[in-house]
């Protein structure tokens, strides 16, 4: 009977200890979410700070361009209207003489029958009346003639030329974010021992192209053998990392980082890119783009239609993030949070198939650290 009793308050007591031990667990969840809670709020106000600050400064940089346009006009309006007074004088010079021509004109009508002493003097008179209209006439229209008044309009394309050298500074100069990402740029070399048989890796290791054929290459335990995949040769493990793909005339392809610990044989869905949680990609297929990780589809309706020539990704370790962008105007396509990364990332590349023959084209990786946006 005793023993029934000691046996009971055991099991009591180790009920106790468990409920303790959970209500501490519960107790330290609930303090992690109180953290998480003050991480996101931090997170929050020195991203705010940050957009704040870059805002302040274009604004800044907007002030600067359109009070450099408001002295360039009113330096060619301060121009303009000195030449157009010029003008508006020589206008009133030549109606001057017109008016006295006419006062002239007049004065001869007068005498056309007039007695014959009268009209020798008056022939005198307009005489010397003649002489002096003549010098003045031609006064008047040698300081009138329009060829004396001139534009400058050398220094106004010299202007013109340093307001479009200008324009191309400031577009050479952004998307800041092109200029900051290219310092990221990352050298990307294929491994072709990874790749799926009907790719074909270039000899630099920096294009893929499906084919039909299956290639006689060796089995290797690296090659994936269901999907068509391939992966960089180096991975990387700390700091920042941007590298761009040509994907022009492509209607199919998947793009992105995953773990060496992917799986590359086996079950199809197991290796697609985006399906497990060791790989992130953005996947395009005629004109749509679904952005995929841990095998959770997010579909980017804002972008359907839209084609790029270019794609690039950058991945911060720091940051714990994979971005996706339409590198020709550097537009934002999807960008995942993984948090902190477990492990080396590799490059990973999927051309698709043929897409009923309209995917032949090669997927080229590009050197990041040169490409120009287009504005």
């Amino acid at each position: 009977m005793n023993s029934k009793v000691g046996g009971k308050a055991t099991q009591e007591e180790k009920l106790l200890k468990h409920q303790l031990h959970l209500q501490k667990q519960r107790d330290g969840i609930a303090y992690r979410m109180k953290k998480l809670a003050a991480k996101q709020v931090e997170i929050t106000k020195k991203t705010t700070a940050v957009k704040e600050k870059i805002k302040k400064k274009y604004e800044d940089m907007k002030r600067v361009l359109d009070e450099d346009l408001r002295i360039t006009l009113t330096q060619l309006d301060v121009e303009y209207e000195a030449t157009e007074k010029l003008v508006e004088d020589r206008i009133e010079d030549c109606y001057h003489l017109t008016q006295e021509l006419d006062q002239e004109l007049s004065k001869i009508g007068a005498h056309v029958k007039p007695p014959e002493i009268d009209i020798q003097l008056s022939f005198n008179e307009m005489r010397r009346l003649f002489v002096l209209s003549e010098i003045r006439i031609i006064e008047t229209l040698k300081l009138t003639d329009p060829d004396l008044i001139q534009m400058d309009e050398f220094k106004y394309e010299q202007l013109l030329s340093l307001t479009i050298n200008l324009l191309l500074f400031i577009r050479s100069q952004v998307p800041v974010t092109k200029k900051l990402f290219q310092t990221y740029a990352a050298d990307v070399v294929l491994d072709a021992d990874s790749a799926h048989p009907k790719l074909i890796i270039s000899p630099k290791g920096d294009s893929v192209t499906y084919t039909d054929t299956w290639q006689d290459v060796p089995e290797t335990s690296t090659r994936f053998d269901t999907t068509l995949n391939v992966v960089s040769q180096q991975g990387f493990s700390e700091g920042r990392q941007y590298w761009e793909v040509d994907v022009s005339g492509k209607t199919y392809w998947e793009l992105g980082l995953t773990y060496p610990s992917i799986p590359r044989k086996g079950r199809e869905e197991d290796s697609w890119l985006g399906r497990g949680k060791e790989s992130w990609c953005v996947e395009y297929f005629n004109g749509d783009y679904t952005a995929w990780h841990g095998g959770v589809q997010q579909e980017l309706p804002l972008l359907a239609g839209k084609q790029f020539t270019r794609i690039g990704v950058y991945c911060s370790f720091p940051g714990g993030l994979v971005c996706f962008l339409g590198a020709d105007t550097m537009t934002p396509l999807h960008c995942f949070g993984a948090g902190t990364f477990t492990d080396i990332l590799l490059q990973a590349l999927c051309p698709g198939h043929d897409n009923e023959g309209t995917n032949w084209k090669s997927l080229k990786v590009c050197d990041a650290s040169r490409s120009a946006p287009v504005l």
